[in-house]
């Protein structure tokens, strides 16, 4: 516990144009990993669009370590279909959190991410000031499949007696 930086909040908004894995669609679910810890959300029936709207919690202790995300399609007699991967880091959304920024109106864009070969962005991620929090939106493009994308929310929760940020 005397390592441990804080909690990130990831909100896991929705798929969009997932790959279709099952005869007419798919049954996806988001795993997210960052070092030991393995999370998942519940399982959307038949929608290569899915809104899974769920909070996922990690709590983080070495900020360079990657998140690590995957969408599996579920499947009930077999193991389940890999349906794309995405990995990102953490750092910017950590450095605009150093940057102790206090009083800006809400909806004020701290700094911006652009898309590159090492991130899974599909588009530029704003790190945005929202009612007294940051808050970074991404849309992550899937790897090692032929399309999809998902969309997901940062925001990180201080913790008490804490090596903080």
């Amino acid at each position: 516990m005397e390592n441990l930086m804080g909690l990130l909040r990831l909100h896991v908004l929705k798929g969009v144009n997932l790959a279709i894995r099952d005869v007419r669609s798919s049954d996806p679910y988001v795993v997210v990993r960052m070092g030991k810890q393995k999370l998942k959300t519940r399982v959307v029936k038949q929608d290569v669009n899915p809104e899974w709207n769920e909070d996922l919690t990690l709590s983080v202790a070495d900020p360079s370590l990657p998140i690590k995300l995957s969408v599996y399609d579920r499947d009930t007699f077999s193991l389940d279909d890999k349906m794309g991967d995405a990995e990102f880091h953490i750092n910017p959304f950590l450095e605009a959190l150093r940057m102790r920024l206090q009083g800006l109106p809400s909806g004020t864009i701290i700094t911006k991410v652009q898309p590159s070969r090492d991130n899974c962005l599909s588009e530029e991620s704003h790190i945005v000031w929202i009612n007294g929090k940051v808050v970074q939106n991404m849309v992550l493009r899937l790897r090692n499949v032929e399309r999809g994308e998902v969309e997901i929310q940062l925001e990180w929760i201080h913790i008490p007696n804490s090596r903080g940020i």
